[in-house]
């Protein structure tokens, strides 16, 4: 079968289609045939090796996937069934990016009927991000105030829809040109990022219980400055120069907290919740708003090094076999 792989780490180059031996089912593990793969920002730090992390033989590029079952044992999974997974390449994890992949059945999750498979798939790595930051980091609570900085992205819309649906008062940073997008997702409050934000916040008078930054640009002090007492910030990226700086004393003393958050470290009970909550979403049409880009198994390279060189425009490169 054909597959995307790297045999050292290195730049986008490093990829390639090879001819490798299909995989056959174990215990415990369901075969899919691939429909469509998504690529990651994370799929790049794999690649690259910057992401430390055991790798199968050979090494597969890509984690995410929707497809069907062609072979299973498994009492849950039949053959034909449309399936995803968004938890391989990893951990010593085959990688997605192939015909066909075996996949740990407690990483397998139904596809629901009628969800588009490319929007869907497109969709599961910002989504599932969203949904364990939201539920298990956070564990936010109807009524309690969040601020989404960079709401736009990929991550930050889904945080909108999930927090709003939740009962959470949602309140956004992003450019003033996506306010209407966030107010129709569920924001109640937009401000331009670009437009001292902090300031209007306050003379606004808004506190909140939670700020996530999507997009690392804001300083950890001004987050911290927003929360009210026991509130809290969660990061899941971080600054182009890798430091912030904050007063320690107001930190410990209004008892708040920073979390960090990466999803290749999640659980598979955390991603098995997550899945529950995105396939209720995508059967009622939400989460599946991505601007899908779709390229096939020979073109992984080049949305590498998109990915890389930011020039993605908040698409969402999808992959299908060639």
């Amino acid at each position: 079968m054909k597959a995307v792989v790297f045999d050292d780490f290195g730049g986008p180059d490093k990829l390639h289609v090879a001819e490798v031996k299909r995989p056959t089912t174990i215990a415990e593990t369901v075969l899919v045939r691939v429909t469509a793969v998504s690529v990651n920002h994370v799929d790049t730090f794999v690649r690259s090796g910057a992401f430390k992390t055991p790798l199968a033989t050979p090494h597969i590029a890509g984690r995410d996937l929707v497809g069907r079952v062609v072979a299973s044992s498994q009492a849950d999974f039949k053959v034909g069934d449309r399936v995803w997974t968004n938890s391989m390449g990893y951990e010593g994890r085959m990688g997605a990016t192939a015909e066909y992949v075996a996949v740990p059945v407690d990483r397998l999750y139904h596809a629901p009927d009628g969800v588009d498979g490319l929007q869907l798939v497109a969709a599961v790595h910002s989504a599932a991000t969203a949904a364990i930051v939201l539920y298990d980091v956070m564990q936010v609570q109807a009524g309690q105030r969040l601020l989404i900085e960079g709401a736009a992205g990929n991550v930050g819309r889904k945080l909108i829809q999930l927090a709003a649906a939740a009962g959470v008062t949602v309140v956004t940073t992003s450019a003033a040109r996506d306010f209407d997008q966030c107010q129709r997702l569920g924001s109640q409050a937009c401000y331009d990022y670009q437009a001292g934000f902090e300031d209007q916040l306050v003379r606004d008078e808004w506190t909140f219980d939670h700020v996530i930054d999507t997009s690392g640009r804001v300083a950890l002090a001004t987050n911290l400055d927003l929360l009210r007492l026991g509130g809290e910030v969660t990061l899941i990226t971080a600054p182009k120069d890798d430091q912030f700086t904050f007063g320690v004393r107001a930190f410990y003393m209004a008892q708040k907290r920073i979390n960090g958050f990466v999803i290749s470290h999640a659980t598979v009970d955390q991603l098995a919740r997550a899945a529950e909550v995105l396939n209720q979403a995508f059967s009622a049409g939400q989460l599946l708003d991505d601007q899908v880009s779709q390229q096939h198994f020979s073109d992984a390279p080049r949305c590498h090094q998109w990915l890389e060189d930011g020039q993605d425009g908040h698409q969402r490169f999808v992959l299908l076999p060639d």
